[in-house]
């Protein structure tokens, strides 16, 4: 079988290294070529997966003429996602774009419409969609163990964007490196808000079976100094009650490694019961009407297609499918219009309807 060619482009991102791990592991697809304007950002993934110099480009536009991908992983800033998108999808390629979905709703939309134009498959990826736990939990609910949903409650976040690179390295940063990052950059899509609301948003979606809230509210701090937030509260009435979606940069530890208080993580709420389903878990704990006590469950380990990202759009394109559940444009177009609300809620202090 003709391998799926790859192409990485655009290195904002850390988690670019990642999800080119999964390519290179993957038996169907090859590294066909990455990109990205400063040579230096490519050199850790040129080392670790022995990527030739003729596939290393720093124009986008040579990259994929020469290379002629089947899909290309895209990690800009966010604030430039719909551009690269609309770089990318002339070229026929298939777009998996690494999370958040976009600074904005309208920036969102440009990226659907430009990959309908194209007729190629959209997704983005939420890390957090290939947690075990969060999968049992929404096994669980959807079987009805804990009745109709009524309310999300997500806490998450890290010690900061600047405490890892890819594959989970830690670093120390430094002032110099905060000034620098994007992360800390408003106009580029930088903070907690962002880089995180669209977890909880767009998989409370998924949780809410497609859902949408009746209006949004949302605190964020203020710290001295800085242009973004590293702290955020939003609160999402629904029809059926409150959401609470909470992001943090400054959590006590990195919950990859040991869970800080409050644990990162999801609790649902239903008529009939609940379900906690904290990050890299390996039990969630179910409390019904029957067993109120509660009991602790194992995670249900994930299997091909869906173990992660990579390898499920790649089933994907060979199998004609629609991508489904949080990377779908649909789910997360959602989560976007939530993150949206808050963004205004939080700029005019006041409750505001969902925006659209």
């Amino acid at each position: 079988m003709k391998k799926f060619k790859a192409v990485g482009l655009n290195f904002d991102h850390m988690h670019m290294g990642d999800l080119l791990r999964q390519c290179h592991v993957h038996p169907d697809v090859e590294i066909a070529g990455i990109c990205d304007e400063d040579p230096a950002r490519m050199q850790a993934v040129i080392a670790n997966f022995g990527i030739p110099p003729d596939r290393v480009f720093t124009d986008p536009h040579r990259c994929l003429a020469a290379t002629e991908p089947d899909f290309v992983v895209l990690c800009p800033a966010t604030a430039r996602h719909a551009e690269y998108v609309e770089l990318v999808a002339p070229y026929g390629a298939h777009l998996l774009v690494e999370k958040p979905f976009a600074a904005t709703l309208a920036e969102a939309d440009r990226m659907i419409a430009a990959a309908k134009k194209a007729k190629r498959l959209l997704a983005i990826n939420w890390p957090l969609r290939w947690v075990p736990g969060h999968v049992t939990a929404h096994r669980l609910l959807r079987e009805g163990r804990i009745g109709a949903l009524q309310e999300v409650h997500f806490y998450d976040g890290n010690r900061g964007p600047l405490w890892h690179t890819a594959d989970k390295i830690e670093v120390t940063p430094t002032a110099a490196m905060k000034r620098k990052s994007w992360f800390y950059r408003a106009k580029r899509g930088g903070g907690s808000m962002l880089d995180y609301l669209g977890y909880g948003t767009t998989l409370g979606t998924w949780y809410h079976d497609g859902r949408k809230p009746i209006e949004v509210t949302t605190v964020v701090d203020q710290p001295r100094g800085l242009e973004v937030d590293e702290h955020s509260v939003t609160i999402a009435r629904y029809a059926s009650g409150l959401s609470k979606f909470e992001t943090r940069w400054g959590t006590f530890t990195d919950p990859w490694l040991h869970q800080p208080q409050p644990k990162c993580g999801f609790v649902l709420k239903g008529e009939e019961g609940t379900i906690s389903s904290y990050d890299y878990a390996t039990t969630i704990r179910l409390q019904t009407r029957a067993n109120p006590a509660g009991v602790d469950l194992p995670v249900e380990g994930l299997e091909a297609p869906g173990q992660n990202p990579i390898q499920y759009f790649v089933h994907c394109i060979q199998e004609g499918r629609p991508v489904e559940g949080p990377l779908s444009p649909k789910i997360s177009r959602i989560g976007q219009q939530i993150s949206d609300s808050a963004v205004l809620s939080a700029r005019l202090r006041k409750t505001v309807k969902l925006v659209d």
